[in-house]
């Protein structure tokens, strides 16, 4: 019979890894609460108009990645492919809005999106995310990039360029757009045919195409910091100047517009070099006009996503220690049925205790048992056979030094190894 494996664009999250999730993970919990934010969570799938309205019907994520199928009820449903249309939905429908502002959300979540599979792209995928709402002044937007360049000094993940952009809002995009349609009408022969259709509908849709000869032809594009207006131009250098009171680099970089139709002024982008052509690792920005779009009141917000398997390559890629995970504190080694029985009864009032003990389960021999321990990282061993069973004692061995010390099984076996017992740290990995 044929096996059955994990679909293209899929990976199993194994033991020997779940760990550094489970750190990174506790790290950006960490952070977010610190800054005010609190966790949501959101459907897997949501209605497909939800996407089409927010993330844009001339986007790549909409034109071409999205999962989305037919129920049955005969409603089009479609798995999320990005995290902030779900978290301005749940703030409209659950009334966030009358909370005092700024509302501050985080998520860690699972996204799909149909694509090439490759390092870096999967199609199934896990940001973490934080969305602000309430606040349009400068400050928001240098504070959460400021979150984002803090969090990554806590992974101690190096060498990352934080580049920004303002791409306006719709009073001086509307000009950008046609300096942008007069630009790719003269250069239409070498267009993709999702960028032809692109160009009367959101030519700035354009500049994100993936195809190398829609990229080449974007570079010569207008720039939109050449037609932000007054207050959008404000705004951006205001925004630059706390970045530069806070000693936080960056590069302006007018070629990023991100690749969702909702961003306005802000946008910005951490990039690393060691991830080939997937650089990206985080990336956000405002996305002003949303809330309103989905039905809201007026309402300034901004967020940013970053995609927790990429993080993961650049921190192997840069050889990152984690946390070493808690090894077993006491493996009892028993010979005989009555002896296993005896273990197992221990290791209970251990694990009520939240200590990490373990016994045999395997039917193994001594000598086996005894290199199972090795394997598990014991920091102790306990060996129970007749004797110990008659005389109620045992001798706790500890298995870094060779010291061994008498324990009574029977009277408070649990509160002696507590006096027994100490942390083995041996100060390698980093404790984020």
């Amino acid at each position: 019979m044929e096996s059955i494996k994990a679909q293209r664009g899929t990976q199993d999250m194994l033991p020997a890894v779940a760990g550094q999730w489970q750190a990174v993970e506790g790290v950006m919990r960490s952070e977010a609460e610190i800054s005010g934010f609190r966790e949501i969570r959101t459907p897997v799938f949501e209605d497909t108009r939800l996407f089409q309205r927010s993330v844009g019907e001339t986007t790549d994520v909409v034109q071409k990645e999205m999962y989305t199928f037919e129920d049955k009820g005969g409603r089009s449903v479609t798995l999320k492919p990005e995290g902030t249309a779900g978290a301005v939905r749940a703030y409209l429908e659950h009334g966030l809005f009358n909370e005092p502002m700024p509302v501050k959300l985080y998520y860690v979540t699972p996204c799909y999106r149909y694509e090439r599979a490759q390092a870096g792209r999967l199609r199934e995928f896990h940001q973490f995310g934080v969305e602000m709402f309430g606040s349009s002044l400068p400050v928001a937007d240098a504070g959460l990039i400021a979150f984002a360049n803090g969090l990554f000094d806590r992974l101690c993940v190096k060498n990352l360029t934080l580049k920004i952009n303002s791409i306006g809002c719709p009073t001086c995009r509307a000009e950008y757009a046609k300096a942008l349609t007069a630009y790719f009408t003269e250069q239409k022969d070498r267009l993709c045919e999702t960028c032809l259709s692109r160009l009367d509908r959101n030519p700035m849709r354009i500049l994100d195409c993936k195809s190398p000869e829609c990229a080449e032809v974007a570079k010569g594009a207008p720039h939109i910091l050449d037609y932000l207006c007054d207050d959008c131009r404000k705004h951006f250098e205001e925004v630059k100047e706390i970045l530069d009171s806070a000693n936080i680099a960056y590069e302006v970089d007018p070629t990023i517009v991100r690749g969702l139709d909702y961003y306005t002024r802000t946008v910005f982008e951490f990039v690393s070099g060691d991830l080939g052509a997937q650089s990206t690792v985080c990336g956000g920005g405002r996305y002003d006009g949303l809330v309103e779009e989905m039905g809201g009141a007026k309402t300034p917000a901004l967020g940013f996503a970053l995609g927790i398997e990429r993080l993961l390559l650049v921190m192997a890629a840069q050889k990152v220690q984690f946390p070493e995970e808690d090894p077993c504190e006491l493996y009892i080694a028993s010979v005989g049925e009555a002896a296993r029985k005896k273990a197992f009864l221990l290791v209970q009032k251990l694990r009520d205790c939240a200590v990490e003990a373990a016994c045999d389960e395997m039917d193994r021999s001594l000598n086996a048992q005894m290199k199972y321990a090795g394997k598990l990282g014991a920091q102790f061993t306990l060996v129970l056979g007749d004797d110990e069973l008659a005389s109620g004692k045992g001798i706790i061995k500890n298995m870094k030094t060779g010291e061994k010390k008498k324990i009574d099984l029977d009277n408070d076996f649990e509160g002696q190894f507590a006096g027994i017992s100490t942390e083995a740290a041996d100060g390698e990995g980093l404790a984020f």
